[in-house]
């Protein structure tokens, strides 16, 4: 009883952070997820156990990859300013990818592609997906809502339909035993039946009206949302696969009865980029149609 209640006020107070961000103000948006993108780089690198010098680093650059994503997705209207403060992120971010690699040459640590490839991953696979859900809010706050809504409706859907068929005579059909023994194909089904189900409740509220037309608008909610049950579920099993790497069930401690932080995020690392090109590309071209 006691842990189940740990894990309700810690769901209810990461739910409550991630929400009210995106519903309170820019600013406030934006410094609640940069804590959110470091705690994950941090916890990344504690997962494949890194130096400290390496997370440093790691955690520099990924400040710097986050304000310059989140700078040319406010400014996203004004393509010269955009462009110019790019660069100048570039210029800022380069020198701290530079002096991360050639650190392996001083320090001689043994193990240089590892400790390379993991500062490119916790960059490129965890910081970047994160940030670029600015592209998202910028474009339409309540389009960010919805990948989290739906997100949250696709774990739940997979779990109540995985549950259940899991109790049949011959059980159910797992997806990938050897990286989560639990998941299984009747679950992804229900998890997609139950985020396309919720994507056309959310379109009848005027949750995707700024990327949608009239005469396509429940073709846009349906796609929405079976991608991000596709990706959702699909960034799910990349962070379990990692963690059955390195031998661990949690990636972190950080929510008590929830595990760390990417535990939380997992979903969003794949989801997040596919949703931004797709609502982009709905965006842009709506006039046309």
């Amino acid at each position: 009883m006691k842990e189940l209640i740990k894990r309700t006020l810690s769901g209810i107070v990461y739910v409550g952070c991630v929400v009210g961000s995106i519903l309170y103000h820019p600013l406030v948006f934006c410094a609640v997820f940069l804590i959110i993108a470091l705690l994950a780089v941090d916890e990344y690198h504690r997962l494949v156990k890194s130096s400290g010098l390496l997370r440093f680093y790691s955690l520099l650059s990924a400040a710097v990859l986050y304000a310059a994503v989140q700078y040319i997705a406010w400014h996203a209207d004004d393509g010269m300013q955009t462009l110019k403060m790019g660069f100048a992120m570039a210029l800022a971010y380069l020198p701290l990818l530079v002096i991360a690699l050639l650190d392996e040459i001083w320090n001689h640590s043994g193990k240089p592609l590892q400790n390379w490839g993991n500062f490119l991953i916790s960059q490129f696979m965890v910081a970047l997906p994160i940030a670029m859900m600015s592209f998202l809010y910028f474009m339409d706050n309540m389009l960010l809502l919805a990948l989290f809504v739906l997100i949250w409706v696709n774990d739940t859907g997979a779990y109540c339909v995985g549950s259940l068929t899991a109790k049949l005579p011959k059980g159910n059909h797992k997806m990938a035993p050897h990286v989560s023994p639990k998941k299984s194909w009747e679950g992804l089904i229900g998890g997609f039946a139950f985020t396309i189900g919720a994507a056309l409740l959310l379109n009848r509220f005027g949750w995707f009206d700024t990327i949608s037309v009239a005469p396509y608008s429940t073709w846009i909610a349906v796609l929405f949302g079976f991608l991000v049950s596709a990706f959702g579920t699909m960034g799910d099993l990349m962070e379990s696969l990692c963690k059955r790497s390195v031998g661990v069930k949690d990636s972190g401690k950080f929510l008590p009865g929830h595990g760390g932080v990417l535990d939380r995020f997992d979903s969003m690392l794949l989801a997040a980029p596919i949703l931004t090109a797709f609502c982009w590309l709905c965006y842009y071209a709506a006039p046309l149609l």
